[in-house]
């Protein structure tokens, strides 16, 4: 059955009032169980003896996390007639709450050039997201005195024996993405490839050559030759997300 708008609004978080966090959830953000991922970007939540569906841009297979009973935090649709009225923003995985909305990263690249979070991009005046570069297209572009950088956007929610790491699936998207940016670098373009880790358990990041060996390949060949790596820990809670430190990047095993 879908919850009636009394139920709802049992269920609706407090507005956020962390006032220095550079991604608070929007009001309306509303508590449920995760029941079952349909279709990939579908999800059945439990509500008050209700369920309701919801949308997840979550392309990955959410390793280990789409486990029923799992408490998750949706955030309802900015066009309120949309088909599904709430997007998945978070699943908590044995008390650690992580990040699974995929616009996120990209959201916070802006929020923190204009806060000033990040040091490989101080210095930039401009800031341009999905920037178009030859046949690539890349999640942001920064330009400055010091000329221009490009920086390609990933969403980490895996946590392996402390590590994070990324793809949770095998990307070839993500491949054709590390491709570009070696590319641009050996054309003296600087660039940089920014994770979010959406979650708190983690001291370091690695790619995750045991789910897709080509792309841990790249992306230390990329490093070789001259791409950026910046993961970065992301601080989610129940009223949004905020950039956490950097972690350092290792070799697994």
């Amino acid at each position: 059955m879908r919850l009636t708008s009394a139920r709802l609004a049992r269920t609706t978080m407090p507005m956020n009032n962390v006032t220095n966090m550079l991604l608070p959830f929007p009001s309306g953000c509303v508590e449920g169980r995760f029941l079952r991922r349909v279709k990939r970007f579908s999800v059945e939540v439990a509500m008050d003896g209700g369920t309701v569906w919801a949308h997840t841009n979550n392309s990955g297979s959410m390793l280990g996390l789409t486990r029923p009973g799992a408490p998750v935090l949706l955030s309802p649709a900015a066009n309120p007639a949309r088909k599904l009225p709430y997007t998945l923003e978070t699943i908590d995985f044995h008390g650690v709450r992580v990040g699974v909305n995929t616009l996120t990263p990209n959201r916070m690249l802006k929020a923190a050039f204009h806060a000033g979070r990040i040091p490989g991009m101080a210095g930039y005046s401009t800031f341009r997201a999905e920037a178009v570069i030859g046949d690539s297209r890349l999640d942001a572009r920064l330009d400055g005195p010091q000329g221009t950088l490009y920086i390609e956007a990933k969403n980490v929610t895996l946590v392996e024996d402390d590590i994070a790491v990324f793809p949770d699936a095998v990307t070839e998207r993500g491949q054709k993405h590390l491709r570009e940016l070696m590319s641009l670098a050996a054309q003296g373009v600087r660039v940089a490839s920014f994770y979010l880790i959406q979650r708190c358990d983690a001291s370091c990041f690695g790619p995750a050559d045991f789910i897709d060996p080509e792309f841990a390949r790249l992306l230390w060949q990329a490093a070789e030759c001259g791409v950026e790596i910046w993961p970065y820990m992301a601080d989610v809670t129940a009223h949004g997300i905020d950039l956490g430190p950097a972690l350092p990047l290792v070799r697994r095993g």
